[in-house]
């Protein structure tokens, strides 16, 4: 796959986020083009080279060979609140159209997470659904705890994703709550992901196709782990995003809305908004290849520190000399 693709024309891009979001301000990756259209290396810049190979494996994909064909034509999507007021999250939530909401938690006081949930449900009414994200950051105790709290905040959780780190600690979590627990950096950082084994630790698998190495390894880790899952993205452009919306597409069935509405925490995109994948009543369409970015955005948004962009072309440089490229 590597020799059908000059690596040196990749373009790198750096775009403001309008809130911090898991612990950034810029969203920073490479725009790699190939015989099938573009792909999005953005792996982020404390992944290691092992980790960082999956996200390429990804972009190569989307690339060269493109995507399973679908079976459906649109998925139905979450919009995110990250952690910012009350006041701000109702009006993302009442702002974006769409019926699920997933609401970032832990990285704030507790009393701020519960306002947070609040308002959501406020926003999206009593048939709305409301899910949170705590990325790991609480030991099962905490969990077990803080998870009832969250719960009637929101007038009913339809998940807590990723309460704990371990596959361990989650089914300990599942045990004692009465909320759905959902797996994600359990099974996107394994070691292996087609052997993680959750269907004890959870009640859904949250899949991302960047870290999984592509749509096709993330089709088999989803048949793998035997739960019903739901696409996430990895703050990615409309690029990377279109990879997520063929993986929802392709899944033999999908009963929850995704995460792939994540536009919105960037200051823009780099694709211009006729193609842009900025949900529409709540609804994404799966597209059949990569959408092509936009040559003034992505002058617009280069990487203007000398410094970092030698820093993303030399890491591209590297994995791909050493070959890090999944099959």
């Amino acid at each position: 796959m590597k020799t059908m693709i000059d690596f040196e024309t990749a373009r790198g891009f750096a775009i403001p986020m309008t809130a911090r979001f898991r612990g950034i301000d810029v969203r920073a990756g490479m725009l790699i083009e190939g015989p099938a259209g573009w792909g999005e290396f953005s792996a982020f810049a404390e992944y290691d080279d092992r980790e960082s190979a999956s996200w390429l494996t990804a972009a190569i994909e989307a690339c060269t060979v493109g995507w399973p064909d679908p079976v459906r034509g649109r998925v139905p999507i979450n919009a995110t609140v990250p952690v910012v007021g009350a006041q701000r999250a109702y009006a993302i939530a009442a702002s974006s159209g769409c019926r699920t909401v997933k609401v970032k938690v832990a990285e704030s006081p507790l009393g701020d997470d519960l306002e947070r949930l609040a308002a959501v449900r406020d926003a999206v009414g009593p048939a709305g659904a409301v899910r949170c994200d705590a990325n790991g950051a609480w030991d099962v105790d905490t969990a077990v705890a803080v998870i009832p709290q969250l719960d009637r905040a929101a007038g009913g959780l339809e998940y807590v994703e990723q309460p704990c780190r371990t596959v361990d600690e989650l089914a300990a979590v599942r045990r004692r709550v009465g909320v759905r627990i959902a797996a994600d950096e359990s099974i996107r950082r394994a070691e292996d992901p087609l052997r993680v084994a959750v269907a004890e630790a959870a009640d859904i698998a949250v899949l991302k196709v960047a870290p999984l190495g592509g749509v096709r390894r993330a089709l088999r880790v989803a048949e793998a782990c035997g739960l019903p899952c739901v696409v996430s993205s990895a703050l990615e452009t409309s690029v990377g995003l279109a990879a997520g919306l063929a993986l929802a597409g392709a899944l033999p069935s999908l009963d929850f809305a995704c995460g792939l509405g994540t536009l919105s925490l960037l200051e823009s995109d780099l694709v211009g908004n006729a193609r842009s994948l900025r949900p529409v009543d709540g609804y994404l369409p799966v597209a059949p290849v990569p959408p092509t970015p936009d040559p003034e955005l992505l002058d617009r948004y280069a990487i203007a520190d000398p410094a970092k962009a030698a820093w993303w072309r030399d890491r591209l440089a590297r994995l791909v000399e050493q070959g890090r490229v999944l099959s």
